[in-house]
């Protein structure tokens, strides 16, 4: 078998989508995107194409280390988001081909299922009480809200008054035992962030996400002294070597590797890996595509220290027509319920893409790009 193409198809809401093609007739998908750099990824995968067209496809790991190694400057958002869109579109040739889940390939599951939690309040935080009062009756039994919206890196702490009176809200309105995370959104430099984590203690959450932005990770020790509330990041990270310094640091309890940015199936496994090695829970993120979260699942499948996984269902980016479901065959093959989701069993990521409805979303494509925030004095402030 051999490869003969890879096609990039840009469909709303924000998302790239990548089908590699065989002489055999198996094709895999792949979900290759940074939001927003949606068309530098597809230039990137594009720039694989000399190398990959005339391989074997079943040679994974040997391709994933040429396109890593192979070039003189490696990782990153754009690079390592090329790499992930096509290695889980190798997997799922790989899986199709021995007519069995990417999980049996990895290993075999360990788990059958794995909880969900879904997103809220959109990107500045609003009506977040009664989206979560929905969100818990639709059967999640966990929930992920922004924390704030812009935050000077010395701010009023009127700003965490507010935060700390909504995410109040929320708690009150659920009760004490659903899975509530905050996400700081790298939106709260280092001074704020030690007075809102130390308000939001309160509330027993289930964790406190990208307290700080990466790049400062030294200081995250500093930040969460004496808090009890587990601490994630990963998001903006994008190999083993990246998140090498967060295990050595000791200080964060979940890591968040994006399996569409940080080299796909084949990269967030051996984080996953190194995870456990630490003592240190996986929780992918992915408020993604389809493909996405059938790659992420195929590795919780086999990944002990996962406990809970992102997914986009409804999410404040999608909208009618572009949401998680839209783009497959059989819609069912996610199997939400009681907060949880059924480990897809099928051929490769165990999804059928509904290439009708990706080649008319195609034709319109899209051209997302996060907010530009400011503050009020007129400087560009963290969205």
């Amino acid at each position: 078998m051999k490869i003969t193409a890879l096609k990039t198809f840009l469909v709303a809401p924000r998302w790239l989508f990548l089908k590699i093609e065989t002489d055999e007739g198996i094709c895999g998908w792949g979900e290759p995107v940074i939001e927003g750099r949606a068309l530098t990824v597809r230039q990137a995968v594009a720039e694989l194409e000399d190398y990959l067209v005339g391989k074997d496809p079943l040679r994974i790991e040997d391709h994933w280390q040429a396109m890593y190694r192979g070039a003189f400057y490696r990782g990153g958002p754009i690079l390592m988001s090329a790499i992930a869109g096509v290695d889980q579109a190798l997997w799922d040739i790989k899986g199709k081909a021995a007519g069995l889940p990417v999980h049996q390939l990895l290993g075999g599951p360990c788990r059958d299922r794995i909880r969900i939690y879904s997103w809220i309040g959109g990107d500045r935080p609003s009506d977040a009480a009664k989206a979560a009062r929905e969100t818990v009756d639709r059967g999640f039994s966990a929930l992920k809200m922004n924390g704030t919206a812009e935050m000077q890196i010395v701010d009023s702490h009127a700003k965490i008054d507010a935060a700390v009176e909504t995410i109040a809200a929320v708690r009150a309105e659920v009760g004490p035992h659903i899975g509530i995370a905050v996400d700081f959104h790298g939106r709260v430099h280092r001074p704020m962030a030690k007075a809102l984590i130390r308000e939001l203690e309160q509330f027993r959450l289930m964790f406190i996400e990208e307290p700080l932005l990466s790049e400062h990770i030294d200081a995250l020790g500093e930040v969460v002294r004496g808090a009890t509330t587990p601490i994630a990041l990963g998001e903006r990270l994008y190999s083993r070597w990246d998140f090498r310094k967060v295990f050595e640091s000791r200080v964060v309890d979940i890591i968040q590797p994006d399996l569409s940015h940080a080299g796909g199936i084949s990269e967030c496994r051996k984080i996953a890996a190194m995870a456990e090695a630490y003592d240190v829970a996986f929780a992918p993120h992915c408020p993604l595509g389809p493909i996405a979260l059938a790659a992420c699942l195929q590795v919780d499948a086999v990944s002990h220290n996962a406990f809970i996984q992102e997914q986009s269902l409804g999410i404040h980016y999608n909208g009618k027509g572009s949401d998680l479901f839209d783009y497959l065959k059989d819609p069912n093959v996610f199997n939400y319920a009681d907060g949880s989701v059924t480990i897809p069993s099928g051929p490769g990521l165990g999804i059928e893409i509904n290439e009708d409805a990706v080649m008319e979303a195609a034709k319109t494509g899209h051209n997302w790009r996060n907010p530009l925030w400011r503050h009020e004095d007129g400087t560009v402030a963290e969205w």
